[in-house]
């Protein structure tokens, strides 16, 4: 070798003594032993569950409702405004002093009843002249009447020319026109003398005085002196979107009128029924500003729970589905596929099933398909379901609590029904 060349220097390995061996031996049965003691220590070295992991695998408390079937009415429902059925203003239609007025306010009157009398002295006055002026023309026209028919003998008889006679015919005529003005005449004053004695034209109830006795009246007053409102019967006028209009057609078209719910709208007793009549009126055009529909149901009002210018719930039924299988609408949730609910199963755990909504109103929910009659859907807490995922069943609100249940190796789990 030559040791002064650096290309063709190699250095050899050092030479492997047993000590050295052993050593490598030594290690590698520690590290082996040390292996092998942490995977025998891993379980019980395990972090403990938490919390929030004990919650996520935990039953999930929700409410359930079963599907029924049945016969299910249709209703619609809308915001409407109570009108009295008739609303008279009370308006003087002569001149003169109030002498005196007959009525209580908040009064129920009747039709013909008087409520106010106004002096009717000028009036009986013009009434005697015109009587008067009518028996002078009588007179008058008898008189003409006997000189008529004495000119046609003469003229007969050739004592006098026919001029004579058709000159006193004419007279005849003309007083007789006057007769029958003033017969007029006096059916005016009449008239006007009537007016003076103010009379109810339909049966309802007094509103608010507005004028008393001692003041003059005039027929060009505005205001009048009291109004009148008819409360039996009574409407309800509400607006419906133009797309119901089909089904408001065929209900008013039906041979039985479509019956009408009218609901307290608002307070401790929201929801409750105050009275039920029937659809009466359906306007003749849509409004185009708001896309909606008039309409007018009247109520009996028998206890005239409803009120002029009041605010009800109203609800019109315009059809009946038969055979319809329905469940509360709390239980349909809504998400990007569609409409579903969640239906319970065997050993309380929930599917999450695809449905077709027919109809749904506040009450009911009338699905199409997707669950049959007598499944179990989740009405309350659906929120925090998923396929597959385990429930308990809570017992509705006023409900006893489902009996416990047999353990798993005693038998099958049953539900209380």
């Amino acid at each position: 070798m030559d040791i002064g060349s650096r290309d063709n220097l190699t250095l050899a390995p050092p030479p492997r003594t047993r000590r050295g061996r052993v050593l490598t031996w030594l290690v590698t049965a520690l590290l082996l032993a040390a292996i092998g003691a942490a995977i025998w220590l891993w379980p019980a070295h395990k972090p403990a569950p938490t919390a929030a992991s004990r919650a996520a695998n935990a039953p999930v408390p929700v409410l359930v409702s079963a599907a029924k079937q049945g016969d299910v009415p249709i209703w619609l429902d809308a915001l409407g405004t109570v009108q009295a059925f008739n609303t008279v203003t009370i308006k003087p239609m002569v001149d003169g002093k109030l002498l005196e007025v007959d009525f209580k306010e908040g009064q129920e009157v009747t039709k013909g009843q008087v409520l106010a009398r106004i002096d009717p002295r000028t009036y009986q006055a013009a009434l005697d002249q015109a009587v008067a002026k009518k028996a002078q023309d009588e007179a008058l026209l008898a008189n003409a009447r006997v000189d008529l028919a004495r000119y046609e003998k003469l003229v007969k008889n050739k004592y006098t020319t026919g001029q004579t006679a058709d000159t006193q015919k004419s007279l005849v005529a003309q007083l007789t026109a006057q007769v029958e003005g003033d017969q007029a005449a006096i059916d005016t004053a009449r008239t006007m003398l009537s007016y003076t004695t103010i009379t109810a034209p339909i049966t309802g109830r007094a509103g608010i005085r507005a004028v008393d006795a001692g003041n003059i009246v005039h027929a060009a007053d505005a205001t009048g002196l009291v109004v009148l409102t008819q409360l039996q019967p009574i409407s309800v006028l509400f607006n419906l979107p133009q797309q119901d209009l089909a089904q408001i057609a065929a209900a008013m078209a039906a041979s039985t009128p479509a019956p009408v719910l009218a609901m307290n709208e608002a307070g401790p007793a929201a929801g409750a029924v105050l009275d039920r009549g029937t659809l009466a009126v359906l306007d003749n055009q849509v409004d185009p500003t708001t896309g909606t529909i008039k309409l007018k149901a009247t109520f009996p009002n028998p206890k005239e729970t409803l009120w002029p210018g009041g605010f009800v719930r109203v609800r019109v039924q315009v059809s009946t589905v038969h055979d319809a299988v329905t469940v509360p609408p709390a239980a349909v949730q809504r998400g990007p596929n569609g409409d579903y609910v969640y239906v319970v199963k065997p050993g309380d755990t929930v599917i999450r099933q695809v449905v077709a909504v027919g109809h749904q109103d506040a009450d009911t929910a009338i699905l199409t398909s997707g669950v049959q009659p007598g499944q179990e859907v989740v009405t309350d807490g659906a929120s925090r379901l998923s396929d597959g995922k385990k429930v308990t069943i809570a017992p509705a609100a006023g409900q006893p609590a489902p009996p416990p249940k047999t353990p798993p190796e005693a038998g099958k789990h049953k539900r209380a029904s």
